[in-house]
């Protein structure tokens, strides 16, 4: 009998972590009951009952597997670990505590996965949040896509199934920041997309803060692609080349006469601040470069766990 495995991250969810355990039990009774599930929930340290209701679901389901860590280390690291320590045949990377990736989509993977597919992926056609979260995540994920040297589609998160050969390829990644939903990709492999509507929450509120969505981002684009570089550099070799020309004008202009000093500073004004401007913003993307080797050259374990359960 094949394993499913299916990871879901949480924090704080004592309201919805039972339904979600629940919906998924109910496919492996149901469409996917000729597969065995495992089902690993990777809390990041929850400060309500999340815990306790899962060590009540563990006592009565094997298929329950718990890591509990020993703080919150953001849900990129927290995910990755509980995809690491999988042991299916194929493996759902995030199924989301609050259900706004429908599980029911899973048999429907699955028959795919069974077809020779490595990579099964969401894709998130419609979105049922407010117009502007809506539009800046579309906005965001069709320049990564645009911005990334890998083939990478638009409206893709992490809800993809993938088979054993692809995770470990994903092991292979000594990435302190992963980004999962484009390591996939990055391996290679033959994958196919299903358009879905991505739910709004049911219940509670999120716990990605807006910060934390940025940073998100932000890994994302440093992680998968030059472009920020290779722009910044464009950029200062043609503003370097405007200087230039700009100072041999009134070098020239001073030279024939045809301006005053008092005449010149406004345009010394106007460009001190324009380019200081432009080199805070070259500095501050750098900066993001800098930070991402950083994490990288400290090579800190991605988490650090205080309890494993029915592992």
């Amino acid at each position: 009998m094949k394993t499913i495995s299916i990871i879901t991250p949480c924090f704080n969810e004592e309201d919805s972590i039972v339904e979600c355990y629940e919906k998924v039990a109910a496919l492996f009774q149901g469409p996917l009951a000729q597969y065995r599930r495992e089902h690993i929930f990777c809390d990041n340290c929850s400060t309500d009952s999340t815990v306790e209701k899962l060590r009540e679901i563990a006592k009565t389901d094997a298929n329950v597997k718990i890591i509990v860590n020993s703080r919150n280390f953001g849900i990129l690291r927290n995910t990755f670990n509980g995809v690491v320590n999988a042991t299916g045949d194929a493996i759902l990377l995030f199924m989301p505590v609050d259900l706004q990736d429908p599980p029911e989509l899973l048999p429907e993977f699955v028959k795919l996965w069974e077809q020779g597919y490595e990579i099964v992926f969401g894709i998130r056609a419609q979105r049922e949040e407010p117009f502007l979260m809506r539009t800046l995540r579309h906005l965001y994920y069709q320049g990564i896509s645009r911005l990334s040297y890998i083939d990478f589609p638009p409206d893709v998160g992490d809800f993809q199934l993938i088979d054993r050969k692809v995770l470990e390829a994903m092991k292979q990644f000594d990435d302190r920041q992963p980004f999962m939903r484009m390591m996939t990709f990055d391996c290679g492999f033959r994958s196919i997309g299903v358009p879905y509507t991505w739910r709004a929450r049911a219940r509670g509120i999120s716990r990605n803060r807006l910060s934390q969505l940025i940073d998100q981002g932000l890994i994302g684009l440093i992680s998968f692609s030059n472009i920020p570089m290779r722009l910044a550099l464009f950029f200062g070799a043609i503003l370097s080349f405007v200087s230039v020309a700009y100072a041999l004008f009134v070098l020239i202009a001073a030279v024939v006469g045809g301006t005053g000093a008092p005449r010149g500073i406004p345009t010394i004004i106007i460009a001190l601040f324009f380019f200081s401007g432009l080199q805070f913003l070259f500095l501050g993307l750098l900066g993001e470069y800098i930070i991402a080797i950083h994490n990288q050259s400290r090579k800190r374990p991605i988490v650090v766990e205080r309890e494993r359960i029915n592992f």
